[in-house]
């Protein structure tokens, strides 16, 4: 690192910082309240995408519609290594981020209507899910733009002295972005408190890794930066988070950035629009074997920890859960005019045009 020259002089901390409250480096227990939040909170994904898709083909809402059904493991795991006072930023794969922080999916399900009571108000849609309080910073719809913003929360957080972590989330395709390369430069030379997740589901859009790099093991591409990198099986929750885990204490204790190339599936295609022609059926097959939801629940009825009454009654009660999220939506209030010019400036009389 270059040392300072006399004119670069260290600017004061704002005086009303705060840090956060000390985090308790306890490792949660993955015990039957773990598996059963996972299969309860994984089966909200994979329903909440499933109606999605029909809702879509159904025109019920337009853009572009990017379901996550497969890689839900990714999301459950990581959220298990963390507190609700760190940070998530991510692509426009987004729909299942928000639930695994904790949303109820009739505000996922609004986003997607457009409509005002969504988490974004209607103004983000699919790609674009966000919600301050509970520290989701996005869905981002520019390939790889989400990962110096990533790298920016985690310096704005080590420059106020507290105890969060973020967990900056992208595709195997980002990783082919300049940015990538900087922002993980800049992180591990300032030892930045972020996680790099690339979700690997082998396509980027529709073309192989195989095909787009010589580095078929992503997590290798964190090695010339000297930063800790790792590769994890995403079809495993409890790899998941045993990888994370490990980076966030990393992490806290200062120690700066880790690279995880998490290998997951995406069932669909990258978007609803996609054939996936690319690929074979018996490749896909071989992955929905590997199901994530039903892997958590062999567990469970391994262990006895529900019965097939208890099992029923989480379906039923997730079922409800999404026809309500479409009934919500779909009776929500469609944006004003005006509210174009809401939330665009802090200066809330911005002297706007409107002629």
């Amino acid at each position: 690192m270059a040392k300072k020259t006399a004119s670069s002089k260290k600017a004061a901390k704002p005086a009303k910082a705060k840090a956060s409250k000390k985090v308790s480096a306890t490792k949660p227990k993955l015990d039957k309240e773990v598996y059963v939040k996972w299969y309860e909170d994984m089966l909200i994904m994979r329903k909440l995408e499933e109606k999605a898709g029909q809702l879509y083909i159904q025109q019920k809402f337009g853009g572009f519609c990017h379901l996550y059904i497969g890689q839900e493991a990714v999301v459950a795991g990581t959220e298990t290594a963390i507190t609700l006072d760190d940070n998530i930023i991510t692509a426009y794969r987004d729909h299942a981020h928000p639930i695994g922080r904790g949303m109820h999916p009739k505000y996922v399900m609004a986003e997607l209507y457009g409509k005002t009571t969504g988490c974004s108000k209607g103004k983000g849609g699919s790609m674009h899910m966000f919600d301050k309080q509970l520290r989701l910073w996005g869905g981002h719809g520019i390939v790889g733009g989400q990962i110096p913003l990533g790298a920016g929360l985690a310096l704005a957080d080590k420059y106020n002295g507290t105890q969060r972590v973020t967990l900056c989330s992208m595709g195997d395709g980002a990783a082919r972005q300049g940015s990538f390369h900087e922002t993980m430069n800049m992180a591990m030379t300032w030892k930045l408190p972020v996680i790099f997740i690339i979700e690997n589901n082998m396509y980027a859009m529709g073309t192989s890794v195989e095909r787009t790099s010589n580095v078929t093991e992503m997590y290798k591409l964190g090695c010339s930066y000297e930063m800790p990198s790792f590769q994890v099986d995403g079809m495993i929750p409890e790899k998941v988070f045993e990888a994370t885990w490990d980076a966030v204490q990393r992490a806290r204790n200062g120690e700066g950035p880790t690279l995880l190339e998490i290998r997951t599936y995406r069932y669909k295609g990258h978007s609803m629009s996609d054939p996936r022609k690319y690929r074979t059926k018996d490749e896909e097959e071989s992955y929905i074997e590997r199901d994530p939801i039903i892997h958590v629940l062999k567990i469970i009825k391994k262990n006895k920890w529900l019965t097939d009454k208890q099992i029923e009654a989480i379906d039923n009660k997730v079922k409800d859960m999404i026809d309500e999220s479409v009934k919500f939506a779909e009776e929500s209030p469609d944006p004003s005019p005006e509210d174009i010019y809401e939330g665009v400036y802090a200066q809330e009389d911005y002297p706007f045009v409107k002629e």
